[in-house]
């Protein structure tokens, strides 16, 4: 299970960023009409983002950059509004850089979601969760095919570009492990167990029913080709939905309830930090962060001292 390396879809460069940071700033000032001060903020906002991508070595943006670097910043106790404002400045930037080509695609499109809260982001329960998993139909191969892309998000913790990306020969059943490339292209091998094996088999055995034609992507669409980060975003809401969760359910919650139930349980920091390709293990540490935090309310609700 060796083949060559593939270049991961990725939305811009820190280069392409430094290139036009220029041609920007004199387009918010000259076009958009913008106050120098306020010019000077949304550049002081975008060098903080390339110091954070500099700083960890990673050189391509893709939409799971912007949601590690709103904990980074949460992380460093940025207010809600400081972060607000450094995404509008990163958005603008983005939207400057597709019209400019660039950029192929704005990695702000769909993480409307992800907007600053005063509080972490949310997880799933365990029982939302199970929910989730047993929500699709099993006598149809798309609810076979859907039932294994929430297994995969959850039990592996892969970013949905990883998911979407991965091709069949990425896959080993047999010693159970899957290679993603994630950002920047960087090759690991994250282990499965024994709910997504047996999930995968499933689909695997009626893939053929859902896509006729040859398709070297693990997870296929009825037109038979592979899905979009839009594609798995819609089919777990539309999960969420059937199943009443009342949490806003999108693709990364998966990876945040994945790292927080994994911490919660005992695992150690660094194995968590290694299955989910972080660069910094301080990325990893704003999962203990979401679990001291549930810890605290549960013992202020429970504790006759709370």
């Amino acid at each position: 299970m060796k083949p060559a390396p593939r270049q991961v879809l990725s939305m811009g460069s820190v280069d392409a960023i430094k290139g036009i940071l220029e041609k920007f700033k004199g387009h918010i000032i000259y076009e958009k009409g913008l106050s120098k001060n306020t010019a000077a903020a949304y550049t002081s906002d975008i060098e903080i983002f390339l110091k954070y991508m500099e700083e960890r070595k990673e050189t391509e943006v893709i939409e799971e950059t912007i949601v590690d670097f709103i904990f980074y910043l949460k992380s460093r106790n940025y207010s809600p509004l400081s972060i607000a404002r450094a995404l509008v400045s990163l958005r603008g930037l983005y939207k400057f850089m597709v019209k400019e080509k660039a950029a192929d695609k704005n990695p702000f499109e769909n993480l409307e979601t992800f907007k600053t809260h005063k509080k972490m982001p949310e997880v799933l329960s365990k029982q939302e969760i199970e929910a989730l998993l047993s929500s699709p139909d099993m006598s149809k191969p798309e609810g076979k095919r859907d039932r294994a892309i929430m297994e995969l998000l959850y039990s592996s913790g892969v970013r949905v570009s990883e998911l979407v990306n991965l091709e069949l020969t990425d896959v080993d059943l047999n010693e159970r492990v899957i290679r993603c490339f994630g950002k920047g292209s960087k090759e690991r091998l994250v282990p499965i167990g024994e709910y997504v094996v047996d999930a995968l088999k499933n689909y695997l055995a009626v893939r053929m029913e859902i896509v006729k034609k040859f398709c070297p992507n693990l997870f296929v669409t009825k037109r038979g080709g592979k899905f979009t980060r839009e594609g798995i975003w819609k089919l777990i809401k539309k999960y969420a939905k059937k199943e009443n969760i009342e949490k806003d359910v999108y693709p990364h919650i998966f990876r945040h309830s994945f790292a927080t139930h994994l911490l919660a349980g005992g695992a150690d920091l660094r194995s968590v930090q290694e299955m989910l390709g972080h660069a910094d293990i301080s990325t990893t540490q704003l999962y203990t962060h979401i679990d001291r935090s549930r810890l605290k309310g549960m013992h202020k609700k429970f504790h006759p001292r709370g």
